[in-house]
């Protein structure tokens, strides 16, 4: 017996330091945690113990325990024995018990610390993914309509793929220059079009025909645009002459 308190200690020291360092590294709150796990605890103990009542778990990380507890609404007729208690056991539980309490009883099964052990540890490392995902997606929906850099990893009949670091992009067929070819492992500025939160994580749409590239590259090396100074009234590409290091464009500037 004193070796399960022991492992069970342990483990609650292992998820509490967990805890601690999400916390710190991934800005998720411990009580937002803690919350998930006990919600996901309640649909494994239903699922792996072929139970319908209403309970609860409570994830005790101070003893290490993570104990179930049914509950029942007092009631004066009991429709489902699942769900309800009479009022008169409900009294002879406690006296003051009255119509509309509700009665906690413990209900942990044996083995139960497996489970909820696997079951935490599954939850933590879905949060993880969910908040790196999150952080991705605010980092590159800030970065929309702007220019980045990215190497071609692979291309399908319709999609050439970019990655640019933390995602891969998605460069559509009709986003790439008609005179254009791509190999993997080449170096490539794109576009980003528009970013998009999926299940998959976030999706970032990116462009090589889009007329804000050429807007931003000349922003970048002429220090007039930039500044305002020079103002880009209009801008056209010509597939037909435009090569990798976009040089060959059509520009049509007014000086304020």
């Amino acid at each position: 017996m004193a070796k399960s308190k022991k492992t069970s200690k342990n483990s609650s020291n292992e998820l509490l330091e967990a805890l601690d360092a999400l916390e710190k590294q991934k800005g998720i709150s411990r009580e937002v945690l803690i919350e998930a796990i006990e919600a996901a605890l309640v649909t494994a103990y239903k699922r792996n113990f072929n139970q319908a009542q209403n309970v609860r778990v409570d994830l005790n990380l101070g003893t290490g325990t993570m104990l179930v507890y049914s509950r029942k609404d007092v009631m004066e007729e009991v429709e489902d024995e699942r769900l309800h208690i009479s009022l008169e056991d409900a009294k002879a539980i406690n006296p003051a018990y009255e119509l509309g309490d509700v009665v906690e009883e413990e209900v942990t099964p044996r083995d139960f610390g497996r489970i909820a052990a696997q079951t935490a540890k599954q939850v933590v490392t879905q949060r993880v993914r969910e908040a790196e995902r999150g952080l991705i997606f605010e980092e590159f929906v800030d970065r929309a309509d702007d220019i980045v850099n990215g190497i071609v990893e692979r291309t399908d009949a319709r999609n050439l793929y970019v990655g640019l670091g933390k995602v891969e992009a998605v460069l559509p067929q009709t986003e790439q220059m008609p005179n254009e070819s791509y190999q993997p492992h080449d170096r490539i500025k794109v576009y980003i079009t528009k970013v998009e939160r999926t299940t998959r994580g976030p999706q970032v749409f990116v462009s090589r025909t889009h007329p804000g590239l050429l807007r931003r590259l000349f922003e970048n090396e002429v220090p007039e645009i930039f500044e305002g100074i020079v103002e880009i009234k209009s801008i056209a590409r010509e597939a037909e002459t435009v090569r990798k290091s976009l040089l060959s464009h059509t520009v049509k500037t007014s000086i304020q």
